[in-house]
């Protein structure tokens, strides 16, 4: 038996996997990997796979990065953690500095859990809870954009638009209302992105003129609803959601967790439309893929209205390894990594080249519907694409030494941060030729 092999069998017998029925891997086995290197990773008999989703879009600047791993190893043998309720440490002050000192200091406070879902239940509940404090307690619900995924706690489905995660926990879930998206595709004969984006925002001030009273926050994934499968907008929706939220007082929270960090062109995506919003959520690629860690981060007008004698006042959520010193370390490092390497202005040379290797590698296929790139997000629809194209695209995509994962029909990469132009020309030929081995079936 191969050492795939092996560990395939051990792995299926005791592990669960996420997002997966189990069932299928009797015909599509797992890919145990023992190694990774760069954009590569390695299988446990030595085969390769680019991968082209950063491992779940978390994987910045690829793996066994030097730099990152070095900074949780001298962290290791300072502090491995320390709860953060009585106590504090230098990593997560820093982090917190740094990080608000990349939204000019508008989000100055920074509150830490562990992962996206968790990210996303800490602002609707921080929103809530700052109209309560604020004698306001009848604004307690959310309103979200159609198709939008914010994470599978029951908190987060409630903001989430995806039918799949959504409606086998429907009993459980108290549902936020849904307002039309700005997706480009909807875009009638004449019509331009920012048309649609008016369009929907005319769509959500109809909504708040009825329901302002009620409603505590719009929560929104800047430019791009990546689960749903990869979505874009124009940047004119976030302005005009901006402005609709101060005029009906109502709060917006930016969900950056996989669109942040560079992902969109810019560190934060938000930015691309001027605007701050009151939550923004960051988790995925904050730490480079290293480890678990999100944070919310928040203005002073909201950290002031819980800053109280009054315990009942204070903002009541916890996590046992909240702000735990590893991953601020892996954050920071990070950081670093962006700062002293000028990855957002390296990202534009990098991202005009992938959208060049992709439009010459599939732009003319006649099943490919709406080539659309944001930053170093860049997805394509296949039309009339088969129920199991999804498996059958990740199948033959492994067999060509790449890891990609379509949503539906939809084919997408978020690759690292690193990839070279010999890189970049095997991502899109090998895609280019797992497409038509998927639609030959």
């Amino acid at each position: 038996m191969s050492a795939n092999a092996a560990l395939l069998a051990r792995s299926l017998a005791a592990v669960w996997h996420p997002c997966t029925q189990m069932k299928h891997h009797e015909q599509l086995p797992l890919i145990p990997i023992a190694r990774g290197e760069g954009p590569w990773l390695y299988d446990m008999d030595g085969r390769r796979y680019l991968d082209g989703i950063s491992s779940w879009w978390v994987n910045l600047f690829g793996h066994a990065n030097p730099r990152i791993g070095h900074a949780i190893k001298d962290q290791l043998d300072r502090l491995e953690h320390v709860l953060l309720a009585g106590f504090t440490h230098e990593p997560v002050v820093e982090l917190s500095e740094r990080l608000a000192a990349l939204t000019g200091h508008r989000l100055g406070h920074a509150f830490y859990a562990s992962d996206g879902a968790s990210a996303t239940e800490i602002a609707l509940k921080m929103s809530a809870h700052f109209w309560r404090n604020q004698g306001q307690p009848h604004k307690n619900r959310f309103v979200c954009l159609a198709g939008s995924y914010h994470g599978e706690t029951v908190g987060a489905l409630a903001v989430t638009d995806v039918a799949l995660f959504r409606d086998a926990y429907a009993p459980l879930i108290r549902p936020a209302s849904c307002v039309p998206n700005p997706d480009a595709r909807q875009a009638m004969p004449g019509e331009t992105a920012v048309d649609v984006a008016r369009r929907a925002a005319a769509a959500l001030e109809t909504f708040l003129a009825e329901h302002a009273g009620e409603t505590a926050a719009l929560i929104v994934e800047p430019l791009v609803q990546c689960a749903s499968g990869m979505a874009m907008y124009d940047p004119e929706y976030l302005r005009l959601a901006r402005a609709l939220s101060d005029r009906h007082q109502v709060h917006l929270i930016a969900d950056e967790i996989a669109v942040g960090c560079g992902r969109s062109g810019s560190f934060f995506a938000c930015e691309q439309a001027g605007i701050t919003p009151d939550f923004l959520c960051l988790s995925k690629g904050i730490s480079g893929g290293y480890l678990p860690l999100s944070i919310v981060l928040t203005r002073d007008a909201v950290y002031n209205v819980f800053y109280d004698n009054d315990t009942a006042r204070g903002f009541l959520h916890s996590h046992s390894y909240t702000g735990n010193p590893l991953a601020c370390r892996a954050a920071l490092a990070t950081l670093d990594i962006f700062a002293e390497d000028e990855v957002i202005a390296a990202n534009r040379h990098r991202a005009t080249r992938l959208g060049e290797a992709f439009r010459a590698a599939v732009g003319d296929h006649p099943r490919v519907r709406h080539l659309r790139q944001q930053g170093m997000i860049l997805a394509f629809d296949v039309a009339d694409a088969p129920p199991d194209f999804a498996r059958r695209y990740f199948a033959e995509a492994l067999q060509r030494e790449l890891l990609l994962r379509p949503i539906g029909p939809t084919v997408y990469t978020l690759p690292p941060y690193i990839l070279d132009d010999v890189h970049i020309d095997f991502l899109a030929r090998r895609s280019a030729e797992a497409l038509e081995a998927a639609l030959a079936g």
